[in-house]
């Protein structure tokens, strides 16, 4: 099938994931007062867990069936119930339990909707279907937030609502307009994902791309935004706009990265686009006050390089028949940084104030630099790749020993 009915069905997936994040004080504290720190923080983490548990299993089983519709449509109908379920008060560790719940129905229909589009792409032009549906997820990503404030404005729970509705109306019009690509049926293994990687193991090198590149998106979203707030003393709404100023160009240049990965070497873009974001990174906190918003903006461009390249790698990378557990492997490494972009953050600033150190700018330095050492220690890897010409002759079956 076409990749831009996926690409709209992608975007609209986002959308009730990241409307969520302004309201999450009044989805949490204002349903239940006196929730602690960690208890509210709790609301965003049981929906991840959910997300890197489904990530790989949705792939396993999606390629042992040899179907991609068939998990698809019963996770948005799942998903959409779940949301309205929501909108009831339910007893707090309930209300986590749906969280987790939406999360592994939210990345069963992601990871298989990607890889479908996967499938459905022609040998050497799977840049520009990546592309696109990466753009569309960016661009759900940019635009759930926006949504999210206008609609919670006055009534939280209308996010609950408004989500549920739109992912059962989903569910409706993937059940009509999805169509499965051909696909082969593998024997099931436990390990499906380990063996996948011994056979091939240059999928470690855009897994191991996304785990540093979504770990500092978790630092962006947690560390960087305090940052803006206490040090900056930049109003919410500035920092919106800042964080805006990020992804608008991510989500917008991602599809043209991914079209430039069909003609260029889409390892060299990646490692090359990962190198200069991370001197982005790395020099925001020497940045003025006036500047924060050209030089994010900037960090979305040059972050647009890398992570389209990733995700085209990985689908000429992997075996048709194992696309879907290498694409689940790939959201599993990206989620996994994710969540640890926090922790990370915030394990540097107190490691900088216990050595009497200033955490500002250090912290971004360090975080900045671990996108060097990715590249610096995926080298040997990346100098293979590119001797290919980023696998554009890669076999459709066999292993590959690189």
């Amino acid at each position: 099938m076409k990749v831009w009915p996926l690409a709209l069905g992608i975007y609209l997936l986002m959308l009730p994931v990241t409307a969520m994040v302004p309201l999450l004080y009044q989805l949490t504290e204002g349903r239940y007062p006196g929730l602690s720190d960690l208890e509210r923080h709790l609301f965003m983490s049981a929906n991840m867990a959910g997300a890197l548990l489904f990530a790989l299993m949705a792939g396993l089983l999606s390629d042992r069936l040899g179907r991609r519709k068939g998990l698809i449509v019963p996770a948005l109908m799942v998903n959409g119930l779940v949301l309205l379920l929501m909108t009831w008060h339910w007893p707090y560790p309930v209300y986590l339990g749906l969280r987790f719940v939406e999360g592994c129905a939210h990345m069963t229909a992601l990871s298989l909707a990607m890889t479908l589009a996967a499938d459905g792409a022609r040998r050497g032009r799977e840049g520009g279907a990546m592309g696109l549906v990466g753009a569309a997820m960016s661009l759900g990503v940019a635009s759930g937030a926006v949504l999210g404030g206008q609609l919670g404005a006055e009534v939280p729970e209308r996010v609950f609502l408004w989500g549920g509705a739109l992912m059962l109306a989903l569910a409706l019009g993937s059940a009509l307009l999805i169509r499965d690509a051909p696909a082969t049926r593998p024997p099931l293994r436990l390990r499906a994902l380990v063996a996948l990687t011994l056979e091939r193991r240059t999928l470690l090198v855009p897994y191991a791309f996304t785990f540093v590149d979504r770990l500092t998106v978790g630092f962006i979203i947690s560390t960087v935004s305090l940052y803006f707030a206490t040090v900056l003393g930049f109003e919410a709404a500035r920092i919106g706009l800042v964080m805006a100023a990020f992804l608008l160009p991510f989500a917008v240049l991602t599809w043209p990265a991914g079209l430039l990965s069909q003609r260029w070497d889409p390892a060299a873009m990646m490692a090359s686009g990962s190198l200069l974001y991370g001197v982005v990174l790395a020099g925001l906190g020497l940045v003025t006050e006036q500047l924060v918003l050209a030089w994010m903006a900037l960090g979305g461009v040059v972050a647009a390089l890398m992570f389209a390249p990733s995700l085209v790698l990985v689908a000429r990378l992997a075996d048709p028949a194992q696309r879907a557990t290498a694409m689940g492997g790939f959201h599993l490494a990206g989620s996994l940084g994710f969540m640890l972009g926090p922790l990370v953050g915030v394990g540097v600033l107190t490691g900088l104030q216990s050595l009497g150190l200033s955490p500002y700018p250090g912290v971004f330095l360090v975080v900045g630099s671990l996108e060097a050492l990715c590249v610096l220690v995926c080298l040997p890897w990346l100098l293979r790749l590119h001797r290919t010409a980023g696998l554009r002759q890669v076999p459709d079956s066999g292993p590959d020993r690189q």
